[in-house]
């Protein structure tokens, strides 16, 4: 089996050598196509008016001054030439990617890309917390993350999903289990805007998250009730993106 490995956090973070470790369980065929720069929160986006830089930086590794997106369109379609992979994973992103992230994270569009491109694809995410921030736990994603991937695959992925793996913020052994989830929902203005001025006295801004005062309990069965309550998350996102009962009901006011 022939894997290609991404990630958004780029070609010298930590968890891509996790990912690395995690594939070669899986096969002795793996491939490494990563940003060259940190691309988190960049989402789908594709290099569409500037040129991508490609650099070969060891033995089947390799960076691209481009997206995630990028890397894995061009790791299927240049760099392992005629035999594509067989299997697209992106990450370890050093936090999670749940509920609204999914949207924003370029963790999750690395492997949506790979699922487009129509092979079997995961995003894998290591959450940390206040404590374990400059050392996330890698030893949960290590642990946990050969098994979930080989079960998935044996049981088969569906043609337009992407499988988004989340370990939670604890050592391995204070795991509680797998669960099956569905995307959550955080409170509404965890976005915040912070104005800042440079040394003339001009405004700038960076945009961050906030935290909350009062952290709503996450409704049981999502990811983030999965992860509050010690347990790998696994959630199936669908590339559609298709309201079908809103549909319906268009059809009805728009004949």
């Amino acid at each position: 089996m022939r894997i290609l490995c991404t990630n958004d956090d780029g070609i010298h973070a930590p968890g891509l050598k996790i990912i690395e470790q995690i594939a070669r369980e899986l096969s002795d065929d793996v491939w490494v196509v990563a940003p060259e720069l940190d691309q988190s929160g960049v989402s789908h986006s594709l290099s569409l008016n500037d040129p991508l830089r490609l650099r070969e930086v060891g033995p089947r590794h390799f960076a691209v001054r481009g997206t995630p997106t990028d890397c894995v369109i061009m790791g299927a379609r240049h760099i392992l030439g005629e035999k594509r992979p067989d299997l697209v994973l992106s990450g370890v992103n050093k936090g999670r990617n749940v509920a609204e992230d999914v949207v924003y994270s370029g963790t999750i569009a690395g492997a949506l890309e790979g699922t487009i491109l129509g092979l079997p694809s995961f995003a894998l995410s290591q959450e940390f917390s206040i404590e374990t921030r400059e050392k996330p736990l890698w030893d949960t994603a290590l642990k946990f993350g050969p098994s979930i991937l080989r079960k998935v695959i044996d049981a088969g992925v569906p043609k337009d999903t992407v499988i988004n793996v989340n370990f939670p913020a604890c050592t391995a052994d204070e795991v509680k289990g797998v669960r099956v989830t569905r995307q959550g929902k955080r409170n509404l203005g965890f976005l915040k805007v912070d104005q800042r001025r440079d040394g003339r006295g001009n405004p700038y801004f960076w945009i961050g998250f906030e935290r909350l005062a009062k952290v709503d309990v996450p409704a049981e069965g999502t990811d983030l009730w999965a992860l509050a309550s010690r347990y790998v998350s696994v959630t199936p996102l669908r590339l559609d993106r298709t309201d079908e009962a809103f549909s319906a009901a268009l059809t009805s006011t728009l004949k």
